[in-house]
């Protein structure tokens, strides 16, 4: 067991050795926490047992799940199917991002394509066309895989099927550079992965940028759990990540982004805001939200995520964890609708709103 560990027994997360990066520096006087230093890259780590003091709420249990089997709620009732037709597919081109600029390709569910100083990134990749106990997806993965640059990096959220998907892995070169949650190294190494980093919340690794500088990587807390087998539950951890770009020349601050994997709502959003001012997009669940009894502690409905959005203190929102696996028994359409009525609700300027249709593209510009 980590030092970094066992303080989270009884503290929110750990002493970080201040090392921010040119034009984040945190104050002294109440504001942000210093960085902690990045670690180095790979190695093997011991972990505890399980994470499962880290949850927020407890997983539901047995009388739950007979209730959820007894309501028929696991999926859309058959006369909301027919709006499968009307989701959002419009794959197109990739954009090379310029200096200072980082572009992003939605690809479904919780999949992106991150070019970020000069690397590109796939988070939470998924291109199979079923995953391990849910229907087939019900559009297309956004980007081909012959059509993708060469990846540099992987970040990966948690051990669930519909964000870590072992065939897609698969195909990727074994020195690819993975950066995973805490416990799930042992996964990638018995898969031949040669260049992998696990972490706590709160700890970061910095990798080279080929525009210059570094890119740096920071796992976050999440509101939700891990569980791949029978016997796992709970045995890797979970989290989101924070990708902050190379500053620029003039020591402006680089383009900083938080991937929230998979969350329910709660307090760990107002707390990474804290820690990582300015970020520039902040990429959200919206669907997989019913019913509320059972999914709102690990899945945001779009409401929720508007509202994390503001605790962030994110300028832009683009959603996700929608439109591609029907994981529960909302509408298909509806967590668009309902994002961007809770959206139009705020009076943010609609532009923010980064509602991509799947295989969609958008580039943050320089400033």
């Amino acid at each position: 067991m980590t030092d970094q560990t066992e303080r989270f027994r009884t503290e929110a997360g750990p002493e970080g050795v201040a090392r921010p990066q040119a034009g984040r520096r945190a104050r002294t006087d109440g504001g942000p926490r210093p960085l902690p230093a990045p670690r180095p890259l790979g190695g093997v780590r011991r972990w505890p047992r399980t994470f499962a003091h880290r949850l927020t709420t407890p997983l539901p249990g047995v009388r739950a799940l007979a209730r959820l089997a007894r309501e028929g709620l696991l999926r859309p009732s058959g006369q909301d199917l027919h709006t499968i037709a009307d989701l959002p597919f419009a794959p197109g081109p990739q954009p090379l991002p310029g200096p200072g600029e980082v572009a992003l390709t939605w690809v479904g569910h919780a999949s992106w394509v991150i070019r970020i100083g000069g690397l590109t990134v796939l988070a939470d990749p998924v291109w199979s066309r079923r995953i391990f106990g849910t229907p087939a997806r019900v559009t297309p993965v956004g980007v081909r895989w012959e059509d993708l640059p060469h990846i540099d990096a992987v970040v990966i959220s948690h051990n669930h099927y519909d964000h870590l998907d072992a065939p897609t892995l698969k195909r990727l070169p074994r020195d690819t550079a993975l950066l995973v949650p805490a416990g799930l190294a042992p996964w990638c190494r018995r898969r031949g992965f040669t260049h992998v980093t696990e972490l706590d919340w709160w700890e970061a690794v910095e990798l080279p940028a080929p525009d210059g500088g570094v890119v740096r990587f920071d796992f976050v807390p999440a509101h939700h759990w891990s569980k791949r087998g029978l016997t796992d539950t709970c045995r890797s951890l979970w989290g989101g990540w924070v990708l902050t770009a190379p500053p620029a020349a003039d020591d402006t601050p680089g383009h900083r982004l938080y991937f929230a994997g998979d969350t329910g709502y709660g307090h760990w959003f107002t707390e990474i805001g804290d820690r990582y001012p300015g970020i520039d997009l902040a990429l959200l669940p919206i669907g997989a939200y019913e019913p509320r009894w059972m999914l709102r502690p690990v899945h945001l409905d779009p409401e929720e995520a508007v509202r994390a959005l503001g605790d962030l203190r994110a300028r832009r929102m683009a959603p996700m964890h929608w439109a591609t696996f029907l994981l529960s028994a909302e509408p298909p359409m509806e967590p668009l609708r309902r994002a961007r009525a809770a959206w139009a609700a705020t009076g943010r300027p609609r532009e923010d709103l980064w509602d991509l249709p799947v295989g969609g593209s958008r580039v943050l510009g320089e400033g």
